[in-house]
């Protein structure tokens, strides 16, 4: 009987220490009330409205509250598009676990006119988008706008396809600039330690709890 309550004992003492480990690296976040203010750096300052494959509206401070990776592209892009995507899919693999679920994809499309949300919910369904990337059209004056601010330029050509910037940029929480990687086929090593310290600001103190 002894033997058994001191096994007792020694798996209550056991049990919080491996429940602990197991535990996310990020598991507490701070919280973000509407009435914090965005910095001017903020993206998500911009009074714009969006609607996403699902057909429904959103601003974009509606994606508040986690690192967002975010490229431009347009559906019936055949060329640089997709592999602009595959890499952000390769950020995505990238990233740990516990840090991964807590980080969008947000991808806004060039094409005003074709994109709709039909064509943007059938590019989810080719390229096997999950729920934690957004897909995004807007008006051209919103679009242009949005691109400004990430310093990407594009043109429509008489074929309708888009020359366009490929540049991937990682946004904090509150939708600030932290880094951005032009080009494709890039190393994503230090994309995903940009993405980790914008995933660990986020993370509220063990001492504050």
């Amino acid at each position: 009987m002894k033997t058994f309550h001191l096994l007792a004992l020694l798996m209550a003492a056991w049990l919080p220490i491996v429940a602990a480990a197991e535990k996310p690296a990020c598991c507490s976040k701070k919280e973000l009330a509407p009435t914090t203010p965005l910095s001017d750096r903020s993206i998500y300052q911009l009074d714009s409205n969006w609607t996403n494959d699902a057909n429904a509206s959103l601003q974009l401070a509606a994606l508040r509250g986690k690192p967002q990776v975010v490229s431009m592209f347009f559906a019936s892009c055949q060329f640089t598009c997709p592999v602009l995507v595959n890499d952000m899919k390769r950020i995505e693999m990238a990233l740990p676990e516990n840090v991964r679920t807590n980080v969008g994809f947000l991808l806004v499309s060039f094409d005003t006119e074709r994109d709709t949300p039909e064509a943007l919910a059938n590019y989810r369904a080719i390229h096997r988008l999950p729920p934690n990337w957004t897909l995004l059209r807007g008006s051209p004056d919103d679009v242009l706008e949005f691109a400004a601010l990430l310093g990407i330029k594009f043109k429509k050509d008489l074929r309708g396809q888009f020359a366009h910037s490929n540049v991937i940029t990682v946004l904090n929480g509150d939708g600030e600039i932290m880094r951005q990687v032009p080009g494709l086929n890039r190393d994503v090593d230090e994309t995903v330690r940009t993405i980790e310290q914008a995933s660990a600001a986020l993370c509220t103190p063990a001492a504050s709890n």
